[in-house]
């Protein structure tokens, strides 16, 4: 009996084929809204959480309490805080880093990029396990006028690609690069320069100041326990709180809680035309009703009942719910997949991937969705007295 209903739904979808695609493509825009905005959103979360992995989960990061970012205006760390860190016997390597914007030069044209200042012997056993090069060497000890640049300054920041023992000029001094990063997927560390600290100091004049430390604990070691011990000494030290000791974790953790209200408001406004195309079904399937008052006469005269009407009239609305689904399922990931692909040749990595899961949801939520707006048109149909519908014209 049921297969009837699907043959009697699909036949009245087809009779009228206009009306029902111009129906269909609002669900289709719903979801495809909704399967590309979960999918990047998804993706970017994928991705930070693997450049997190690739830093670390055995760092801890001190920062300025008003430290927000490479080039931002942080205060509060000084040289003192790096040799107080350091008494942490619990710490296998300490690296300080400042980091400003500067201008660099190179075959006559001029580029303002981050550039990293760094010791080069902490800073080469720190980034051994996280950065790895693609050419040349670390800085090492003795390094004055020397650098190693991201993989996008190296390749894309100029015109011309620039390759190991060529020369730069960073705030007019010349540097020769003596290495290069390999690929991380994130546009500003790609896109960033590094140098000696005490070359940075000489200039950019930053004095004693200190944008962040990094520190990596000793195999073994209870993280937790050394950041507590690390903040106690600090404030001891200092004798203020302006600073902040996190690990990579944490600051997962803080992005995944953001990431998800905005995934959650992102949704719930792709959701929006979700709705509209609900209400087209139901306005396709109330115009549908009034045109076949006269065949569901008709059936209700030679024995259908109300249920039969009503589960005909719902099938029809799942059915139309259900192609725009898979139109909408489609769309999305074809989107969010190209999104990405752009967005990683841009220098942003967008990890974005196809998700069963997420698709089966979507066709779940097209078919409900279009049965939940064929109810109110379904049950009037199922309501029609059978000797007044057969007099209609």
């Amino acid at each position: 009996m049921i297969l009837e209903y699907f043959k009697l739904a699909v036949n009245n979808i087809t009779h009228r084929k206009v009306r029902s695609w111009l129906t269909i493509i609002g669900i289709i825009i719903g979801i495809a809204s909704i399967i590309a905005l979960i999918s990047l959103s998804l993706g970017l979360q994928n991705s930070i959480a693997e450049q997190f992995e690739s830093f670390g989960s055995d760092k801890i990061l001190v920062s300025a309490a008003t430290f927000q970012g490479p080039g931002s205006l942080s205060i509060g760390l000084t040289e003192k805080d790096v040799e107080t860190v350091k008494k942490i016997q619990e710490f296998k390597v300490v690296a300080p880093f400042i980091a400003k914007p500067g201008s660099v030069e190179y075959k006559g044209e001029s580029k303002f990029p981050i550039i990293f200042g760094g010791q080069p012997k902490e800073s080469a056993e720190l980034f051994a396990d996280t950065r790895t090069l693609e050419k040349g060497r670390y800085l090492k000890e003795g390094d004055h006028y020397d650098a190693i640049l991201g993989s996008r300054a190296a390749k894309k920041l100029f015109k011309k690609e620039i390759r190991i023992n060529n020369k730069i000029k960073i705030n007019g001094k010349e540097f020769k690069v003596v290495g290069i990063f390999e690929e991380v997927g994130n546009q500003q560390d790609d896109s960033a320069i590094s140098i000696p600290l005490d070359t940075f100091k000489e200039i950019f004049k930053s004095g004693d100041q200190i944008d962040f430390i990094s520190a990596q604990v000793k195999p073994g070691s209870n993280i937790p326990e050394v950041q507590k011990k690390l903040e106690r000494l600090l404030k001891d030290k200092r004798g203020d709180e302006n600073f902040n000791v996190v690990t990579p974790t944490q600051i997962l953790e803080q992005i995944s809680q953001v990431l998800g209200i905005v995934q959650a408001v992102l949704v719930g406004i792709a959701a929006i035309s979700l709705v509209v195309g609900g209400i087209g079904i139901m306005n396709s399937m109330y115009t549908s009703v009034l045109e076949r008052t006269r065949d569901i006469g008709v059936m209700k005269a030679i024995g259908a009942k109300d249920s039969d009407i009503l589960k005909i009239f719902l099938i029809e609305s799942g059915l139309m719910g259900f192609v725009g689904g898979i139109f909408g399922v489609v769309l999305g990931t074809l989107l969010s997949l190209g999104i990405g692909q752009y967005a990683t040749e841009a220098g942003f990595k967008l990890l974005v991937t196809i998700n069963p899961q997420l698709m089966l949801f979507g066709l779940f939520f097209a078919f409900i969705a279009g049965i939940i707006s064929g109810v109110l048109p379904a049950y009037r149909a199922s309501q029609l007295n059978p000797v007044e519908a057969l007099r209609h014209e």
